[in-house]
Order: C-alpha cells, then structure tokens, then sequence
C-alpha cells in the first residue's frame, strides 16, 4: 500500500486544481477541461476538505494561491507530469520496446536529434520518448529509463556513459562593430550574454584565453536556444557549444567574435539507474550511443 487513502486525492480534483492554479479562473478551468464552472468548484473545495487545508483564496473575479497551495501545485504538476508520461510508456511498451529518455534542450536537438534517424533505421523494434529536462534529477521516483546529464561523475544511484565534452566558443551577430576581434579583452566592450546555469563561463573563458578578469554582468538566459536568438539580434555575445554554434555559423546568422575555444564545466553523460537491470530498449541505446561517440 503506497499511503492511506486520505492522502490520495482523485486525479479529477487533481487536475482541477492545477488549470485554476495556472488559469486563475475557474471559467476559463472548466473550458479547458470540458466540465462546468460549478463542477470545477466543488472539486476543489472537495480536495480542500480532503487535506483540511485552503488552497486558493478569491481576489475579485481572480483565484489566487495561498501559501499552501502554492507550494501543493508544484508537487501537483511533477506527479501529473510523471502520471502521463508513465501512461505513455505503458501504451507504447505493448506495441514495441520503448525507451523514455530525459534530455537536456540544446544538446538533445543540435547533438542526438540529427543522430536519431540513424538509431531509427537500426533498431525499429523500440521507439525513444524524448522529454526534456533543464537540471540533473534523481531517476529512481521518475517515469525515466535513462538521462542525459551535464556535469561531472558525481551522480548517485547510476550508472553512466561519457558522450562528448562541452567545448565552448564565443559567438555574436555579423554586424557587431569590431567582429571578430582580435584580443579578448575586446569583448567586455560588448554586452556579454550569461548561461544561469554556467553563471561562470565568461570569467573561465577569459582566463583560459589569458586575461582573467570578472566580466560584467548581462543578460540571464536559462537555455542556449533562447541565449543564441539573442545574440542573432545583436543584444550581445554568447558562449555557446560548438555542436550548438556551427549550425548557426554555417548559415551565417552568426560569426565567430574570437576564435579561441575553451573545455567548459563539465561533459555530457547517458545515465541510467543501477539498481534495476537495464532494459533492452536501453542496451540497444547504449550500444548505438557507443557508435556515435568513437572518434571518426
């Protein structure tokens, strides 16, 4: 028995919640879920009076959290979030071996993405469910076989395959005034373009290159994608991968602002739990990834 059954709410009231907690309306809820405004009331106040405690509070004609349930709603989205994607594998494993794979954005669509024909072509038998992914997790409570983790070999609880290392390479738009530029210390006379989650990738690209130095501080990007457009438009210079960046070179919507690259934080790793015997599916993807990252 996983929890007593007062602690169990339907995914019905479940559901409810979440589209008022994101739409601020019950109207706009019940739209979205086909059902009434009144049936949408009652079922959050049904799963109000399940946990005994309230969850959002009327402001006007919006719905607003409380405290409580600002915190429940993100539980609330995770365990719907893994819900369906664990009713996806099931669906999916009754026709052909499946594969759920969490993937990091910009390494998922520059680097696996252009490589996953080639895997399609060699095994058809199983079928990959891609979900992205922004930070490393724990895969154990996940509906996931395997990840793609950036970082080191410091993850608990798997097993890991190297894939490519980040190599990083600065980057801005054609029309930037002085581009390319021919020593380092040219570019903190531009805007400089940050990663959150390499908050210190300039300063290690700098001093790699030979002028340490703190860089100002910039624009804050969560993804290489959307960090990338902005350096299109001319907002600044970006630090981004070179898997990502040649495309954008190649097409000329973006040139080199230096031409020295630098090994960032970490590398790029499959990872998959070991406390469970890998499924076929997974050994197939092992294999192949094996293929794809021996030198050529």
């Amino acid at each position: 028995m996983i929890a007593p059954r007062r602690y169990l709410p339907s995914v019905s009231a479940l559901l409810a919640f979440e589209a008022c907690a994101r739409l601020g309306s019950a109207t706009q809820a019940a739209t979205e879920l086909s059902l009434t405004q009144s049936a949408i009331s009652r079922q959050i106040k049904a799963l109000e009076g399940q946990l005994g405690v309230q969850l959002m509070a009327r402001q006007g004609r919006r719905l607003t959290l409380t405290q409580a349930g600002t915190e429940y709603v993100r539980e609330v989205r995770e365990v719907l979030g893994r819900l369906a994607q664990a009713s996806v594998n099931a669906t999916t494993q009754t026709q052909s071996g499946a594969l759920a794979l969490a993937i990091l954005p910009a390494f998922g669509m520059h680097w696996l993405a252009p490589r996953l024909s080639d895997f399609a072509q060699t095994h058809p038998e199983v079928t990959v469910n891609l979900s992205t992914r922004l930070q490393p997790f724990a895969l154990g409570p996940s509906a996931f076989d395997a990840a793609i983790h950036f970082g080191h070999e410091d993850w608990p609880g798997v097993h890991y395959m190297p894939l490519a290392p980040e190599i990083v390479v600065p980057v801005c738009a054609p029309d930037m005034q002085g581009a390319p530029f021919t020593k380092p210390q040219m570019l903190l006379e531009h805007p400089l373009l940050h990663l959150e989650t390499r908050p210190r990738a300039w300063a290690r690209w700098l001093k790699a290159v030979g002028h340490p130095c703190d860089p100002p501080h910039g624009m804050m990007f969560d993804q290489f994608g959307t960090m990338a457009q902005a350096a299109i438009h001319g907002l600044g210079i970006a630090l981004l991968p070179t898997f990502m960046a040649e495309p954008y070179l190649k097409e000329g919507q973006l040139i080199l602002a230096s031409d020295k690259t630098t090994e960032s934080i970490g590398s790029y790793f499959l990872v998959w739990p070991d406390d469970r015997p890998a499924p076929p599916p997974l050994l197939a993807f092992c294999a192949w990834l094996e293929t794809q990252t021996q030198p050529r």
